[in-house]
């Protein structure tokens, strides 16, 4: 009788703000890292998935070992998860872009770790799990090759996903933007072959017909080299998709070979950092590749073509002003994008824009679990919280108001010139519709819960600290002046939290 194969639980980490506290976001496709790792395991242990965006973490699990992909404003979460599963004797193994930063600091709270890019590291850690002689990290080499990676397994993919088809063909981005990511330590833009980009967009084992037929590329940004990506879009163009997703920076735009290659690889879906229409305020965190002159044409170029704009938009970057906030509404419907990725500019940790904010000594917030989007961690230079906060919810609350998406569908239905026949333009605009429905009913939710939400707990929390002031000042005033004084030294003491990362804030300024 053969030994029983281990069990191994990939899990993708999503709820930043604690299992106390969920939410379950409405997206139409997960993340990648989860599946492709599942795909990257080799045959010697069982695997599962499990998106926390979607559902909560199971501690009662059967499996042997645990893999935790998360980002850095998850790793507050990350380390609760894994001290709850080390406690029940499993084997606990961390990665993800925030591990492979800061390696030192996120590896006393794991077995393992994995540093870097998981394709030629990750079958040996899988294989020491197996053997008992799991290493306290690995180390994978620096800019590792994109061959022959395998297809991502879209079938351990969740059901609640609407496109659960996801790769990319690119990682790596050209440009300096200060708040991203990929500028705490630059790599280069490299990109896949295209046969096994193609590859993965055919490895439909497991998937019900309807989900074969949609896919999104996920690179930082596919049009970081246009050559490679107008000859992937046009073999891309013979697989007849129903509808492609695609994130690229805007000045990709400008080269119209590149557009009409989208429109026939029937992309229906371009996800493009617009982030400001201050340019000022563009200029102030590098994004040199943005026009805003050149906002509203771009976009319609696509929609013409029957692809929806699904743009990015950051409050509370440095020259932003009240009377920029109060224009918003009408520039972003003037440049008419149909959605909106809304959130507050974060000064991710270990980013120029996070070393500029600190230098400063605007930094307020060091609570990484903070550091999504929907908190404004540091002293703006113009602007109070509250204007910031204000103009967040209600640019984003008007957007997303039925009205105004339905108004917004309409004209972009309209605008769409047909270049097909007629059953094959009203399939494309039906298609289109799911989409546009699907993204802007995920990012009202969002608006619903972790925004509009957020505000409520937020007031509640000031009506509360106000009533405790105020019974506390009728308890002082009863006790006399000379207690009073002291009584309040001790709130203001008590009241200022224990700053437990100034020091890691120094080592990486």
């Amino acid at each position: 009788m053969q030994p029983k194969r281990k069990k191994l639980q990939i899990i993708v980490l999503f709820q930043n703000l604690g299992e106390n506290n969920p939410y379950y976001a409405q997206s139409p496709a997960p993340p990648l890292p989860g599946l492709l790792l599942a795909a990257l395991t080799p045959p010697i242990v069982d695997v599962e998935v499990l998106h926390e965006m979607v559902r909560p973490i199971d501690y009662s699990t059967d499996a042997d070992a645990i893999a935790l992909s998360f980002m850095d404003y998850l790793s507050p979460h990350a380390y609760a998860v894994a001290a709850r599963f080390r406690s029940l004797g499993k084997v606990v193994i961390g990665g993800g872009k925030f591990a492979s930063t800061f390696p030192e600091e996120v590896q006393p709270h794991f077995d393992s770790i994995l540093v870097g890019e998981a394709q030629e590291v990750w079958p040996r850690m899988v294989e020491d799990l197996v053997a008992g002689r799991l290493q306290a990290r690995y180390d994978a080499p620096l800019n590792s090759s994109l061959e022959n990676i395998p297809p991502p397994r879209y079938d351990l993919a969740e059901r609640v996903y609407a496109t659960p088809m996801v790769t990319e063909a690119t990682r790596g981005c050209p440009h300096p933007c200060t708040y991203c990511q990929l500028n705490i330590r630059r790599a280069p833009h490299r990109t896949r072959p295209i046969g096994d980009v193609i590859r993965d967009l055919t490895n439909t084992r497991g998937l019900p017909w309807h989900k074969r037929k949609m896919a999104m590329l996920l690179d930082n940004n596919l049009g970081g080299d246009l050559k490679y990506a107008k000859e992937l879009l046009h073999e891309i163009a013979r697989l007849r998709l129903w509808g492609l997703g695609a994130q690229f920076s805007i000045d990709a735009l400008r080269d119209d070979a590149f557009v009409d290659a989208l429109a026939a690889a029937r992309c229906r879906m371009a996800f493009i950092g617009m982030e400001s229409l201050e340019p000022a305020s563009l200029a102030d965190v590098q994004k040199k590749q943005n026009n805003v002159e050149e906002y509203r044409e771009a976009f319609a170029k696509l929609h013409r073509l029957g692809i929806l704009t699904f743009t990015g938009l950051m409050f509370a970057l440095d020259e932003d002003s009240a009377a920029y906030y109060e224009q918003l509404p009408g520039l972003l419907d003037e440049v008419g994008t149909t959605v909106i990725l809304p959130s507050i500019a974060i000064p991710l940790y270990g980013t120029p824009l996070y070393k500029k904010v600190v230098a400063e000594g605007r930094l307020e917030d060091t609570d990484l679990s903070h550091y999504e989007g929907d908190h404004l961690v540091f002293r703006h230079k113009h602007l109070s919280a509250e204007q910031v906060w204000n103009a967040y919810e209600n640019v984003t609350m008007g957007f997303y108001t039925w009205r105004n998406i339905l108004r917004r569908w309409w004209r972009f239905m309209r605008k769409q010139a047909r270049t097909e026949s007629l059953p094959g333009f009203a399939f494309r605009l039906l298609i289109s519709t799911a989409i546009y429905l699907k993204l802007s009913i995920f990012q009202r939710h969002h608006a619903q819960i972790r925004i509009a939400g957020a505000h409520d707990l937020r007031v509640s929390s000031e009506h509360q600290a106000r009533v405790g002031t105020q019974a506390c000042a009728e308890t002082q005033a009863s006790a006399g002046h000379q207690a009073s004084g002291k009584h309040q030294g001790e709130a203001r003491s008590d009241a200022a939290p224990p700053d437990r990362d100034q020091e890691r804030i120094r080592e990486v300024a």
